[in-house]
C-alpha cells in the first residue's frame, strides 16, 4: 500500500483516504496529529465480531475490555492492554464504527520510544476528508476490501 496525494494505492486500485490533521511528518511527535513518513508493516488486525465477520484468518476479535495504552509513562505504552488499566488508554470497543476494523502498524511498536507518538492504525473514517489524529482512515467498504486481501507484514508506505 502506498499513500499518494490522491489516495491510498493498493493492488492497482486507488482508494480515497484521510490522514492526520498535521499532514505527513518525517519527525513524528506525540500530539502533533501527523501521519509519520516511512515504511510501516501491518502487524495485526482487530475487528468487532458483534458487528462483522473476520475479514481473514489472522484477524482477532475486539473484546469489551480491550484497550490501547497511549500513556508515555506506561511500561505497556503503544500496545493492546485489558481493562482495568491504570494508565491513560483508548477503548478499542467503541460505540461508533471507527474501530469496527483496525489494521495495526508497527509505528513505534513493539518498544515504544516516549514522545514518538502512539499507534498508527488504519481504520474507518468519520466521513470523507475528515482528518485523523495521525492514522490513515478509509471508507468502510474500502477498508474491508483491503483487509480481505491483506497479508500480515504487508507494507504501508508513507512517502
Amino acid at each position: 500500500m502506498v499513500l499518494t496525494p490522491t489516495g491510498l494505492r493498493f493492488r492497482t486500485r486507488l482508494f480515497p483516504c484521510s490522514i492526520g490533521k498535521g499532514g505527513v511528518a518525517y519527525d513524528k511527535r506525540e500530539g502533533d496529529g501527523a501521519t509519520p513518513r516511512g515504511v510501516h508493516h501491518i502487524v495485526g488486525m482487530l475487528f468487532r465480531a458483534d458487528r462483522m465477520g473476520p475479514p481473514n484468518d489472522w484477524a482477532t476479535p475486539i473484546g469489551p475490555g480491550d484497550l490501547w495504552s497511549d500513556d508515555v509513562g506506561d511500561p505497556a505504552c503503544n500496545t493492546q492492554v485489558r481493562a482495568p488499566h491504570p494508565f491513560s488508554h483508548e477503548h478499542l470497543r467503541r460505540s461508533d464504527p471507527l474501530y469496527d476494523l483496525v489494521l495495526l502498524s508497527d509505528w513505534n511498536w513493539p518498544d515504544a520510544q516516549p514522545g514518538r507518538g502512539s499507534a498508527i492504525f488504519m481504520h474507518q473514517w468519520r466521513r470523507p476528508g475528515f482528518p485523523t489524529e495521525g492514522c490513515v482512515a478509509l471508507g468502510r467498504d474500502h477498508l474491508n476490501w483491503i483487509a480481505r486481501r491483506l497479508h500480515l507484514r504487508d507494507r504501508l508506505i508513507v512517502p
